[in-house]
């Protein structure tokens, strides 16, 4: 056998270990004995955990957040536990306790108000301690809708009742002492004021009626006319004035009787004034509704864009109307008609539609927040733009033919840009697309020379649309997108040290994976420095750098050797020819200098 057959194979040096995770906090340290407390874990090496325990018992649930940080949802338990993570490097240390507390009943101290009506309804606060978590507010042994403020304050609504009722609270904790609320009974309305206190014989006024006592209200009559009405609160009502004539008394009537009466005057029609139309220009094809406002309006029989009836009209009050713009061009005047007669006109425009025709980028991050560029026509006016179903986050008009809109967020995928203006709507379908931002999992190899020109492969995801891929702040010297989750990129040069690599897409840039860039090792002196033409003897190499190396040459056939340090190594030399030879060594760095070695006859017998 040759002896050159017989060598030990080279192998590279084993990575170093990762260190096991470790525990530096917990918040909050307490919680129920009950579990279900959401914990925030503190600490290094979470990534890729597989357990956080409270002593021996697993959480419920937990979310890996980085790194650094983990949320556990607590399980049931007592007294002071550790709290641990485990990841493959091993668990924690258990230096970081938590602590579970008994939870005791809540207290309830105050109720404001402590009285209402018998028809319930009353949102009520309650004050006192101990409230998270509450499961019921019960009015003697009734329930009532609820809401929890802090641990201190609830407010409820009041169901019905009668008589006075203990108010407690129940909480995981037990349920609280009583304090007494007391249904009273419904009080006659009282009516105070009206605003305002006459309109036209056609009725139609919205009209304000101002008292008290008016919760629960069942009917508002002008005279025995029955009225449209909304209680806005207990000393305030809004009515819709019924048709009539003279003057007719206005009464409230609740659970609690009918109030007195409050004058209100029917008025002679007078001609109708109109001082503004909003908004004052819409598509040409109609369908805009635009709000009149005047006065002496309540007896409204017509209105007109031009010489066309509007599409439909409604009579809001005697100073309000909305209608329904027809189809229509240029510029009109809008007038109403009344038994009084019929108004001045005010403009309106018709505006013709816009269209959009490009919009530049076409695709953005789903994070959104860049500018793109809308073109089209008839875009003065816009007053929105959006994307799929989104608004644009800001938008500006810059002429009848451009717009530039901020993109909002949104998810993945391709949406319709519409621009929303006094002539109509314009859209572009499927016109823009929403990237995802791309994500790298892994670099391999981990490491090369200072001078780059190495390639290394990046895995991950959405990298397909990659436009850029760096080294730190440096351009890969080229890159190819192999797939969806692969790029192969050659290193550019760099210094020293770890570098975080990047690839950028219309989607954004990507999380930084770590490449470090390593120098080549350095030969200075090999001992001995001679040796037989048989070989089978071994060499000391000395120099810098030696413990990241992966192969030794005496020549250019490898060799087996063994580090013994960083500075150090011991290689095998194999037979050759009488005379010099280079020895090298090869890592991660490059090709170190040669040292020379020489093989020297043996002495003749």
């Amino acid at each position: 056998m040759h002896p050159s057959e017989n060598l030990p194979s080279a192998s590279a040096p084993r990575p170093l270990a990762a260190a096991p995770p470790a525990v530096t906090s917990v918040s909050p340290t307490s919680g129920s004995t009950a579990g279900g407390t959401s914990v925030t874990v503190t600490g290094t090496g979470f990534t890729g955990a597989t357990a956080v325990r409270f002593g021996a018992t697993q959480a419920t649930s937990f979310t890996v957040d980085s790194d650094t940080q983990i949320t556990a949802v607590t399980p049931q338990g007592t007294g002071t536990v550790q709290v641990t993570v485990t990841t493959s490097a091993g668990t924690s240390n258990e230096f970081v306790t938590y602590g579970y507390t008994t939870l005791s009943a809540p207290v309830l101290s105050a109720l404001s108000p402590s009285s209402g009506p018998g028809a319930g309804g009353t949102v009520v606060t309650l004050s006192g301690s101990g409230f998270t978590g509450a499961t019921a507010v019960r009015f003697g042994a009734v329930p009532a809708s609820f809401t929890v403020v802090s641990s201190t304050q609830i407010t409820a609504t009041a169901p019905a009742g009668s008589g006075t009722a203990q108010v407690t609270v129940t909480t995981p904790g037990g349920t609280s002492n009583g304090v007494a609320y007391t249904y009273t009974s419904a009080p006659v309305p009282v009516l105070s004021s009206l605003n305002p206190s006459s309109g036209p014989a056609a009725g139609g006024t919205s009209v304000t009626l101002t008292g008290s006592g008016f919760t629960g209200a069942t009917a508002v009559r002008f005279g025995t006319a029955t009225a449209s009405f909304t209680v806005v609160s207990t000393t305030q009502i809004t009515a819709t004035a019924p048709a009539g004539s003279g003057t007719a008394q206005v009464t409230v009537t609740t659970p609690g009787g009918t109030s007195n009466g409050v004058a209100y005057t029917y008025t002679s029609a007078s001609v109708p004034v109109l001082s503004s139309v909003s908004p004052n220009s819409g598509t040409t094809a109609g369908g805009t509704t635009v709000t009149l406002t005047g006065t002496g309006l309540a007896a409204t029989s017509a209105v007109r864009f031009g010489a066309t009836a509007a599409t439909s009209f409604t009579v809001v009050s005697d100073t309000v109307l909305t209608a329904v713009a027809p189809p229509g061009n240029g510029t009109v005047q809008v007038t109403v008609t009344t038994p009084g007669g019929s108004s001045n006109g005010v403009s309106y425009t018709y505006s013709v539609t816009p269209t959009l025709s490009s919009v530049s980028p076409n695709q953005g991050p789903t994070s959104g927040g860049n500018t793109v560029t809308l073109t089209g026509a008839n875009l003065t006016g816009t007053t929105e733009v959006d994307f799929g179903a989104t608004p644009a986050t800001s938008f500006t008009v810059l002429s009848p033919t451009q717009i530039t809109a901020v993109a909002p967020a949104a998810v993945a995928g391709a949406v319709d840009i519409t621009v929303t203006a006094p002539g109509g709507t314009g859209t572009l379908h499927s016109s823009y697309f929403f990237v995802n931002a791309p994500v790298l999992t892994a670099v391999a190899p981990l490491s090369g020379p200072l001078a780059g020109g190495n390639t290394v492969t990046l895995l991950g995801t959405h990298l397909v649309e990659a436009t850029a891929v760096r080294f730190a702040n440096t351009a890969a010297s080229s890159f190819t997108v192999v797939s969806d989750s692969q790029i192969t990129a050659v290193v550019p040069a760099g210094a020293a040290g770890a570098a975080d690599v990047t690839v950028s897409t219309a989607g954004g840039t990507s999380n930084p994976v770590t490449y470090t860039y390593v120098a080549a090792p350095v030969l200075t002196a090999l001992a001995p420095t001679q040796g037989p033409t048989s070989g089978g003897n071994t060499v000391t190499l000395t120099g810098t750098r030696l413990s990241q190396v992966t192969k030794v040459l005496v020549g250019t056939l490898p060799v087996g050797f063994t580090v013994v340090s960083d500075s150090h190594l011991v290689a095998d030399v194999p037979a050759g020819a009488v005379g010099p030879v280079d020895v090298t060594v090869v890592g991660p760095g490059g090709t170190s200098g040669p040292q020379s070695y020489t093989r020297v006859s043996s002495p003749g017998i």
